[in-house]
This record gives C-alpha cells, structure tokens and sequence, in this order.
C-alpha cells in the first residue's frame, strides 16, 4: 500500500489531503499519475511529485514499492 499526499491547488481538487492506495501489480509513477488524473482531472493543474520527499520528474521510469509515500505539491515560490 502505498500513501498519496495532497497540497495546495491539489489537495483542494481532491477535496482531501492524503489517501491510501493499494495494488497488486508493479506500479510506475507515471500508470499512478494517470490514474490519479483520470480519478480528479488534475489537466490544468501544475504540480510537482515527490516519492519519499525527494523530487521525482512526472516523467521518470520510476517503479514505487508498497511503503513509498508519494506527494503531489504546488510550484514553489522563490524567496
């Protein structure tokens, strides 16, 4: 099982700030984020992902393990 966090524009789209997910097959970032954005139609929403608190690109080839919190997170600010 793995957990998904919310922020910002994200979390509001969700209308939560985490959930619990579990699967049965290996599962890429990118089959989780397509299924997150089929679920709650993230399209016009920019956001970053964080697997473990370090910064993933949407893009990678990255394949999640059952204990990996995943983080959908607003841009950031400079400052």
């Amino acid at each position: 099982m793995i957990e998904v966090k919310y922020f910002g524009a994200v979390a509001e789209k969700t209308k939560c700030e985490f959930e619990k997910l579990s699967f049965s097959e290996e599962l890429s970032l990118q089959k989780l984020l397509q299924n997150l954005n089929e679920k709650y139609e993230f399209e016009s929403l920019t956001f970053s992902v964080a697997v473990n608190q370090k910064i993933i690109s949407k893009s990678a080839d990255y394949t999640l393990q059952t204990s990996d919190i995943v983080a959908l997170l607003p841009p950031f600010a400079g400052g």
